[in-house]
């Protein structure tokens, strides 16, 4: 379902009004001008393009290796979801940087990746009430995903690390440093205060 949410998105993205496309999990809501296409021409465009991209190849995908530091003031929910999960935190850090993720779509708020291939041993439900203010940088885990937030935010995911890499730059192009397709690595930075 993933790679057909990101071959709608590729096929789509440019053509003339389409004002804007918002990619999630196995679905695309396309925003388009009523001015310009009626919702059957989108819908019969939409059929045509991806019939005509079966065969396409989506393109390659880019890895991105995000150095963490697990656990402590970085990382206060990591003793939680270690307990949760009847594991060490040690062990939580370990099985969160041995998988590979998949960013399914980048949403929720400002290039905020959410991240498929969390380890079925990790999943951990979001906190019962949201924190007011959760550090640019911090890794957190809900549900079966996991994902970092870009800029300070609200957030009601459980915190196990924090990276220092910066996943926003508003004067980048794109400004989002993970893209939807990305495949992303965690790397336990030594430091870490486990």
């Amino acid at each position: 379902m993933h790679q057909q949410v990101l071959r709608l998105t590729r096929i789509l993205q440019g053509v003339r009004g389409i004002l804007n496309l918002h990619p999630a999990f196995s679905t695309v809501l396309i925003d388009f001008d009523p001015r310009l296409r009626t919702h059957a021409e989108v819908e019969a465009l939409v059929h045509e393009r991806l019939e005509a991209s079966t065969h396409e190849p989506p393109p390659p995908a880019r890895t991105v290796e995000i150095p963490v530091c697990y656990g402590g003031e970085f990382g206060p929910d990591l003793e939680d979801v270690a307990r949760h999960n009847s594991l060490t935190p040690a062990r939580v850090a370990e099985l969160h940087c041995a998988a590979d993720y998949v960013v399914y779509f980048v949403g929720f708020s400002t290039c905020f990746p959410y991240l498929g291939g969390l380890p079925a041993e990790l999943a951990t439900p979001r906190l019962s009430a949201p924190r007011k203010l959760v550090p640019a940088g911090s890794i957190g885990i809900a549900g079966a995903q996991t994902g970092v937030y870009p800029l300070a935010s609200p957030g009601g995911w459980r915190l196990i690390g924090r990276t220092a890499m910066r996943l926003f730059d508003a004067a980048a192009e794109p400004p989002s440093l993970l893209r939807m397709g990305d495949r992303v690595r965690f790397v336990r930075l030594p430091e870490s205060p486990l």
